[in-house]
């Protein structure tokens, strides 16, 4: 298959975006561990707490220099492989894109210093104050990312102008307070402190297997376990709201998570297991479980989910409707002094499907010219490949599912005062939690392809096709840069694993002996070892 501009553009970009969000989420919840370790810290004056944020502060900086070295092409690549993107969103992606890195990202950078050079410069409570601001300046910076993705989700607040080709904001307001960004917000966010607490469980584990570190270990399990606990529920709780809002913005996306061909009747059944078929656009076999879609969903009985060959005839309507408001904006910009007013009406009036006259460019010139073969391809084209954002799902429920019962367990032996008792008879459960360490980054990664790759065709939901997007530049460009991001971000990963297992395996500062095996574990002497008496 010969790959497009297009193809290799977001290729790109969704590369550099993954590999991004490997750090991305360490950073956000290991902070507000660390914020909470300092605070039991000055609470009783134990120098062990200390020991802690120092050590777990040691492995969140390496995190934090390279998350922040993989963010900063990032948004370079907006004008690099994106420009008419770049142009058509300036106006609203200006305000956030520049208060997160003019307010978060400095204040957030500005006290990491603090916190790793202040401990003999500031006093208890003041470093204590540097930790929580890097804390909330982690959390803040995301804010403000996930307010422009999710604008590019569901774009409110904003109107476009056929004279200057632009979106215009209409209300920051809106913009800010957006549902969909703020259910991405939350959700992303508790992600993220479910991956720290992960993390977390998962190297106190190791430390108890190898008997080491002990106190510390097993003090970083108890934080860590109820912190996990609280964030793995609030990661379902938040992803149903992220659902709630799809069945609202974005019906396209929700059906083909589902594997939803067919509208049924409210309300409608979850396939827990299928294998969707998308040449012959059904289903080969599903495992249902009656009404728990429609309960999700739309949190009634009575209200119904369109299946994917509704939305795609819902789409023809829409693009020759877009195709008029297209023609209209076509003789706009021929003569924008002169335009009638009858013929801005025109567009007005049909202006919210002039995205799906884009989606007409790749198979025609004139929209107002397409086929009925034409107009059923583009609407095709709004159905993302149903296979893989059905088993992405499905992959990170089944993780946010089972990091409850895996912090759930923890929470018990911790809480009662039973650790001691998973290194004499449950060390398999130690294992389980450090082989576990990489589930909680699989998950966020399946979260945001589900978030990203549905919403295709469309780089902003309904408005703005990808492929009427992207900058004008050749194929070899594209394959350079890429190769380029591809050996760049490797290296940077590679390091960051190397710098990790170096740092864990040396442990905190002033550790405790090993200590010997428990008693269960420990061989028998032959009589050819005992001592003479």
């Amino acid at each position: 298959m010969e790959l497009s501009v297009v193809d290799l553009s977001r290729l790109q970009f969704a590369m550099t975006a993954l590999y991004h969000f490997l750090f991305v989420p360490l950073t956000i919840g290991l902070s507000i561990l660390l914020a909470t370790m300092e605070t039991v810290y000055v609470m009783t004056g134990r120098e062990i707490w200390k020991r802690m944020v120092k050590f777990w502060g040691t492995l969140f900086g390496i995190n934090f220099v390279l998350g922040v070295a993989t963010g900063l092409t990032m948004e370079f690549q907006f004008g690099m492989n994106w420009a008419y993107f770049s142009q058509y969103v300036g106006d609203v992606f200006g305000a956030p894109l520049a208060i997160e890195g003019l307010m978060a990202f400095f204040m957030e950078a500005t006290f990491v210093g603090l916190f790793f050079f202040g401990w003999d410069r500031l006093s208890k409570r003041q470093h204590l104050a540097a930790t929580w601001a890097v804390a909330f300046g982690t959390n803040f910076s995301a804010l403000w990312i996930l307010i422009a993705n999710g604008w590019m989700q569901h774009p409110v607040g904003a109107i476009f102008n056929p004279d200057t080709m632009r979106m215009e904001v209409s209300s920051f307001f809106d913009v800010l307070f957006n549902p969909v960004a703020q259910a991405k917000f939350v959700h992303t966010v508790s992600a993220g402190y479910v991956t720290a607490a992960m993390f977390m469980i998962g190297i106190s584990c190791w430390y108890m297997l190898k008997g080491r570190h002990l106190q510390i270990a097993k003090r970083s399990l108890a934080i860590a376990s109820a912190f996990g606990f609280a964030s793995a529920l609030s990661v379902v709780v938040l992803g149903d709201e992220s659902g709630y809002e799809a069945n609202l913005n974005q019906q396209m996306k929700l059906a083909t998570i589902e594997a939803m061909w067919e509208t049924e009747p409210a309300p409608a059944a979850f396939n827990v297991i299928a294998w969707p078929d998308m040449e012959k656009r059904e289903n080969i076999f599903a495992i249902e479980v009656p009404y728990v879609m429609g309960l999700i969903a739309t949190r009634s009985l009575d209200t119904v989910i369109p299946g994917i060959n509704d939305l795609v005839d819902r789409s023809k309507d829409r693009i020759r409707q877009g195709a008029i408001a297209w023609d209209a904006l076509q003789k706009i910009r021929e003569n924008p002094v002169e335009a009638s007013e009858e013929l801005r009406e025109t567009f007005s009036q049909n202006a919210n499907s002039l995205g799906y006259a884009y989606l007409l460019l790749p198979f025609t010139d004139n929209p107002m010219e397409a086929t009925t073969e034409q107009v059923d391809a583009a609407a095709w084209s709004t159905v993302p490949n149903v296979l893989p954002m059905f088993y992405a799902f499905r992959i990170m429920v089944a993780c946010g599912f089972f990091f409850i019962l895996l912090t759930t367990v923890f929470f018990y032996y911790s809480s009662s005062g039973k650790l001691d008792t998973l290194r004499e008879k449950r060390r398999w459960l130690l294992h389980v939690a450090v082989w576990s360490i990489p589930l909680p980054w699989i998950a966020c990664e399946m979260g945001w392809f589900v978030a990203e790759y549905g919403r295709q065709p469309w780089i902003i939901e309904s408005m703005l096709p990808t492929s009427a997007a992207v900058s004008n530049l050749s194929v070899t460009e594209v394959l350079l840069t890429l190769a380029g991001f591809v050996l760049l971000y490797t290296t940077l990963l590679v390091i960051e694993v190397s710098l990790m297992i170096k740092y864990i395996k040396i442990g905190p500062e002033d550790g405790e002996e090993a200590v010997a095996p428990p008693p269960s574990m420990q061989p028998v002497p032959s009589s050819a070892t005992v001592p003479a008496e």
